[in-house]
């Protein structure tokens, strides 16, 4: 199965609501993104940890394992519009980079081991990126990352 829309890990979203989950979504050391390839099967209701990723891109050449730290990360209530809070970030960049393929950003709490980094969320490119000796960027939309409706 390979990538087919952008979501949630269910099972992390449970643990924010809980508050059994004590990370910090605006945290600037906390939050981090990884590049995947489009072989990757997602399963938002099953996977919960770096470790059931199975096809990252591949370290080297400007990418290493693991991705990096997201910057300027901010939830926003009220935006993109009244009844809804937004999730945004920094534009994430690969300087001097060769990256292959790359068809999603995966988000995670970092905890140093991806049998605990908890995934937070999947962001579909829809395309395979590429760069090559260059500058891999992602952009943010500026409706952020995500956008969650809060009232009915």
């Amino acid at each position: 199965m390979a990538i087919t829309a952008s979501a949630m890990y269910g099972l992390t979203l449970e643990k924010i609501f809980r508050k059994t989950q004590t990370d910090d979504l605006e945290s600037e050391t906390a939050v981090w993104c990884l590049m995947v390839l489009d072989a990757e099967a997602p399963n938002f209701e099953t996977h919960d940890f770096v470790a059931d990723i199975a096809q990252e891109v591949a370290d080297g050449s400007g990418y290493t394992d693991g991705g990096k730290a997201l910057t300027t990360t901010e939830l926003t209530v009220g935006a993109p519009a009244a009844g809804q809070i937004k999730y945004a970030t920094a534009n994430p960049a690969w300087t001097t980079s060769t990256i292959t393929n790359a068809m999603a950003a995966v988000h995670y709490f970092t905890t140093g081991s991806t049998a605990t980094a908890q995934l937070i969320f999947l962001s579909d490119f829809v395309t395979a990126a590429t760069s090559s000796n260059g500058t891999f960027t992602i952009t943010v939309h500026a409706n952020g990352w995500w956008y969650l409706d809060y009232t009915p």
